[in-house]
């Protein structure tokens, strides 16, 4: 009798909280962080705010979806931790810090790479692109997919850069990642490895001339206010990490699991979309905030000196999935 009068009020109660319109059970805290402004231009938010609309559809009441942006849980290196601890649930992640866990991912860096947007998305949504994610796994992390960060451009206080030699003397900050310093070096700049965090106040310092970021980020975290020249490169694709940690992923059953990629895929998707369309504005933007904007004159030309990046990186990347890589965007 005791364990049916039990039962009989646990089913009152879910009833009782059924119609009261709230979820029977709480629903679990998943925090989601990344590095730039919670910024309705910028790319990594975007992408944090279509994932929690995404997933609040697909798994009602399942998550609390909290949102910490602008370095509020740490920088990159940190929250790559916090995925592998699992006290990050998921990241939005730049490529090139992502490289640093395992070189497969400098692929993605390789400068000139992708001629536009459309090829990366098809290289990297392929079987390259998965097999990439799949070297998370034994990092405690779950690669879900890869975000439009934009085509990255270089920005600065010296030159225009419009040639090559345009680029020489002149000092740039770059991630921590060997493949954005030796594609500097190759065009005769000085790179200069800086957390995100102390880029803003160096360029307005004067400790470095400029640095390179895709348009969005530029608007979104103010940069016309500290650089006067943009010249659009589009010198290396900018790929967004979506990464879930494996202790979060890994208490959902199949069903959650297969809705929490449904929801990732979905939301990288309207992303692209939302990154695309902003673009043009966006350099109008730029433009009007002061910012003097200039194409490059010959592409080929920076190409052809960033070569030694590909013979140099190729073999720790692994020369399999280069040639395929190659073959992609070739073909």
């Amino acid at each position: 009798m005791m364990t049916l009068r039990k039962t009989a009020i646990a089913t009152l109660s879910a009833a009782l909280l059924s119609a009261a319109g709230l979820p029977a059970t709480a629903a679990e805290t998943l925090r989601v962080g990344w590095t730039t402004s919670d910024s309705a231009q910028d790319p990594y938010a975007i992408m944090a705010h279509n994932l929690k609309a995404e997933l609040e559809e697909r798994l009602p009441g399942k998550f609390d979806v909290q949102i910490f942006p602008n370095n509020q849980l740490g920088d990159e290196k940190q929250m790559l931790e916090g995925l592998q601890y699992g006290t990050l649930d998921v990241g939005i992640i730049t490529n090139a810090t992502i490289a640093n866990l395992d070189p497969v991912f400098q692929l993605n860096d390789m400068p000139f790479l992708f001629a536009d947007e459309a090829q990366a998305h098809g290289v990297l949504d392929g079987e390259v692109g998965q097999e990439m994610l799949s070297k998370l796994s034994s990092k405690g992390m779950i690669g879900l997919g890869f975000a439009e960060g934009g085509f990255r451009h270089m920005i600065n206080n010296t030159r225009p850069v419009t040639a090559p030699n345009d680029v020489e003397g002149v000092k740039f900050r770059t991630m921590q990642n060997p493949v954005f310093i030796g594609m500097f070096s190759s065009l005769g700049g000085n790179p200069t490895p800086m957390a995100w965090s102390e880029t803003f106040t160096a360029a307005q310092q004067g400790t470095i001339d400029g640095l390179e970021i895709p348009l969005a980020v530029i608007a979104a975290n103010n940069y016309p206010e500290v650089t006067k020249y943009l010249s659009l490169t589009k010198h290396t694709y900018s790929a967004l990490g979506i990464i879930v940690s494996e202790r979060t992923f890994g208490k959902l059953p199949e069903e959650e699991q297969a809705a929490f990629k449904a929801a990732t895929s979905v939301a990288i998707e309207k992303q692209r979309a939302q990154v695309a369309e902003a673009s043009a504005a966006l350099v109008e933007q730029l433009k009007a905030a002061g910012m003097t904007v200039n194409d490059i004159e010959d592409p080929a030309a920076f190409r052809k000196q960033v070569l030694p990046v590909y013979d140099e990186f190729k073999g720790a990347i692994g020369e399999e999935l280069f040639d395929k890589a190659l073959a992609a965007v070739q073909g």
